[in-house]
């Protein structure tokens, strides 16, 4: 056990964040793990999970006594001790005590291509939304799994998280209750600002690149208000479509998840059924992009495995889209 797994493990119980996935079968009804526990196996602790990055603090030959209960809300208290050559971790949730035995504690990492995510909770400049999501789930890789579980690109454009314009600040995509709110959100970091001027240089977006530097020097909600109306502008429209290219060309080593045959024809079907309709659009001289929200492969969700088409409009100078869902079923 390194102390980079201790420090994760401690990061999780001060957030009171525990989640183990234990079988159902290895739970009895009322909450408390039942004699099948007693034996030695290896049982993950949810870390990160998100589009980009599944990851686990996985107790190594661990067994467990007591009682947990996962839909648990509250307050957490713990302690650690080691006992005959084991780690013993004590869980208190309420009046009620886990006890996790075990030899080892390790970091397991499965790391995902997210550049084609769509979750389409927010209406209105979707292709905004879906680009402020992609850059906080990059960002909180980025934060809680550090730079080795990044490419060099991701670093860079990780940045961006703290640039009011593009962050939650002006194109949420997720509703407000789910929002955590950063320290000073309207002051951008001084490494946003230096990446998006590159980017409008290799655009030759000169008046942006203009609007860059006046921010930069005054920032205030006012101007970042002003960039986050031109971002969505169709004179505009290059330096959001690299961005896009960017993130994509940054994650293309990642692996699509996989489900499994069954699930994998579904998905072939409604690619397929998806592709039809983009080719017909093409043919009308209509942009159509493919986009795909999946559920998790380890901690499955309830999530159903859908594709969407992003069609893109203009309407009086701005870009918009209309959003078709095809479901693989």
């Amino acid at each position: 056990m390194t102390e980079e797994t201790l420090e994760k493990l401690a990061q999780l119980l001060e957030q009171d964040q525990f989640e183990l996935l234990i079988p159902e079968k290895m739970r009895t009804e009322s909450g408390r793990i039942s004699d099948k526990a007693s034996a030695s196996m290896d049982i993950p602790l949810v870390y990160l999970m998100n589009d980009a990055v599944e990851s686990f603090l996985v107790f190594r030959n661990a067994r467990m006594t007591g009682e947990y209960h996962s839909d648990y809300q509250g307050e957490l208290q713990a302690s650690m001790t080691r006992q005959d050559g084991r780690f013993v971790l004590v869980i208190k949730q309420d009046d009620t005590v886990l006890t996790l035995f075990f030899e080892d504690l390790e970091l397991e990492v499965h790391l995902y291509e997210y550049a084609y995510t769509g979750h389409f909770w927010v209406k209105d400049y979707e292709y905004l939304r879906q680009l402020e999501y992609r850059l906080a789930i990059l960002r909180d890789k980025y934060d809680y799994l550090g730079e080795a579980y990044c490419t060099e690109e991701e670093i860079k454009l990780a940045a961006l998280v703290e640039f009011p314009p593009l962050n939650y600040c002006c194109y949420p995509a997720v509703p407000e209750k789910y929002i955590v709110p950063r320290e000073n959100p309207w002051i951008p970091s001084e490494k946003a600002i230096v990446y998006m001027k590159e980017l409008a240089a290799e655009c030759e977006d000169t008046s942006l690149l203009k609007m860059l530097e006046f921010y930069r020097k005054h920032p205030a909600k006012f101007w970042a208000k002003r960039l986050a109306v031109m971002l969505h502008q169709t004179k505009h429209s290059r330096i959001v479509d690299l961005l896009s290219e960017r993130l994509q060309q940054a994650t293309a080593d990642y692996p699509r998840r996989f489900f499994g045959d069954d699930v994998e024809r579904k998905y072939q079907q409604a690619l397929e059924r998806a592709k039809q309709r983009q080719r017909e659009l093409k043919s009308q001289g209509i942009r159509a992009d493919l986009l795909r929200e999946e559920p998790f492969t380890i901690a499955r969700d309830s999530l159903n495995y859908k594709l969407y088409l992003m069609i893109w409009k203009e309407q009086k100078g701005n870009r918009v889209t209309e959003i078709e869902e095809y479901i693989c079923e």
